[in-house]
């Protein structure tokens, strides 16, 4: 049987899954899943199931906002979870310093600096849900309290 290679981020990732006790595995996808909509449909599940995980900077440090593919985020909310805070998107190079992970495949743990983290609560409301893992084309099944466990994350309402 012939192991397949997996990008160093995905490595990485796997790694951090190990750390955190998580029990699932990395899935490799046929095609790139830059966007919840395509990762829903390379998985055959609702665009609600994916946990995006977005890099927002908070009067100018990164922060980590675990969101439901279903809906936008609303940056007044996460502004409150996060003390009135003023929110703004990180840029890409803002996104690879604070996690390692380029965009599309930034995954909830594994990071390259600890982040402080919310999860969206509408994500509690499925089964399974999934995140990126650790590349565009890698994906990993968790659930809402493992995913709110090995980020340390902070459960709030942040759906638009």
């Amino acid at each position: 049987m012939t192991e397949i290679a997996h990008p160093d981020s995905v490595e990485r990732f796997r790694a951090a899954l190990k750390e955190h006790g998580a029990e699932g595995d990395v899935v490799r996808l046929d095609d790139n899943a830059h966007t919840a909509q395509a990762a829903a449909e390379g998985l055959g599940i609702t665009r609600g199931q994916i946990a995006n995980s977005l890099v927002f900077l908070a009067d100018g440090e990164p922060v980590l906002v675990m969101s439901s593919g279903g809906h936008r985020v609303d940056t007044e909310k996460v502004s409150a979870a996060f003390g009135g805070k003023k929110i703004t998107k990180a840029n890409a190079d803002d996104v690879r310093a604070a996690t390692g992970y380029v965009i599309g495949g930034v995954s909830p743990v594994g990071l390259a600096t600890e982040l402080p983290t919310l999860v969206d609560n509408d994500l509690a409301q499925y089964d399974t849900i999934w995140s990126a893992g650790g590349h565009p084309a890698y994906v990993y099944q968790t659930t809402f309290s493992e995913l709110v466990r090995m980020t340390g994350g902070t459960p709030a309402d942040i759906g638009e």
